[in-house]
C-alpha cells in the first residue's frame, strides 16, 4: 500500500468529522478488521558480566490521547495527525513499548527481576517513561517518509522515592518506501536504537554497566 498525502487525508476517518452518508460509510470502515503489527526487542544489547540482586519494575509509559492508542500515527505536517488506514499496533502504543522494555532488560540477565509491578508489592528500582513522539512523518514532498521515537525516562530508586537520574532519548529513521512494511521496518530500527541506549543507561544508573559492542 502506498501512501500519499491525498490518500492520508482521505482514508483517516479517525479524524474526520462524521455527518450524513459519511458517517455510515466511517463507521461501516471501524467495524473491518486491522492488519496488526509489532515490533522486536533490541537484538544486540550483551549480556552483563553479572547479575544485581535487585528488582527493577517498568511502570507504563505516559503519553499523549493521540499516541494512546493501538493506530499507527502519522503527521502529514507539523500541526495535523491521523493514523495509518487499515493497520495498527498489535497493543496500544505505551504497552508495546513497555513490553520492548521488559524484555530488553531482561535479556541483559542483569537484574534479579524485571516485571511490571514491584515483586511482593515493593522493590528495588522504578522506571518511569513518558512517550512524547512516537510516529511517522511524512516529508514535504508528500512521498518520502521518516519515524521519529523520543521517550523521556527516570529511574528511581524506591525506598525513598529518589530520582537517581532523568534523561531524553530521540531517535529517527527514513522509511525506505512510503510501503507499511517499510514504515514499520523504521519504527523497529528507531525503537532499537533508542531502547538500548536507554536500557544501558538505566543500568549504568543503578550501578550495572553493560560491555560496548
Amino acid at each position: 500500500m502506498t501512501l500519499t498525502r491525498r490518500h492520508l487525508l482521505t482514508s483517516s476517518f479517525a479524524l474526520t468529522a462524521l455527518t450524513g452518508c459519511g458517517a455510515v460509510s466511517a463507521l461501516n470502515q471501524a467495524t473491518t478488521a486491522l492488519d496488526a503489527y509489532e515490533l522486536r526487542a533490541p537484538r544486540g544489547l550483551p549480556q552483563a558480566p553479572r547479575m544485581l540482586a535487585r528488582s527493577l519494575s517498568i511502570e507504563p509509559p505516559t503519553t499523549s490521547g493521540a499516541l494512546d492508542t493501538d493506530r499507527i500515527l502519522i503527521k502529514p505536517n507539523a500541526v495535523q495527525s491521523l493514523y495509518l488506514p487499515r493497520v495498527r499496533w498489535s497493543e496500544n502504543a505505551p504497552l508495546m513499548v513497555q513490553t520492548l522494555l521488559l524484555r530488553a532488560f531482561e535479556d541483559t540477565g542483569a537484574l534479579s527481576y524485571v516485571g511490571r509491578r514491584p515483586l511482593g508489592g515493593s522493590g528495588d528500582f522504578a522506571l518511569l517513561c513518558e512517550i512524547t513522539d512516537f510516529q511517522a512523518e511524512l516529508g514535504t514532498d508528500g512521498n518520502t517518509v521518516a519515524t521519529r521515537m523520543r521517550v523521556t525516562a527516570r529511574m528511581v530508586r524506591e525506598s525513598d522515592a529518589r530520582i537517581l537520574g532523568r534523561r531524553s532519548f530521540v531517535a529517527t529513521a527514513p522509511a525506505a518506501s512510503t510501503d507499511t512494511l517499510d514504515i514499520v521496518e523504521s519504527f523497529n530500527v528507531v525503537s532499537d536504537e533508542l531502547i538500548t541506549d536507554l536500557v544501558r543507561w538505566g543500568l549504568d544508573t543503578v550501578g550495572l554497566r553493560l560491555p560496548v559492542g
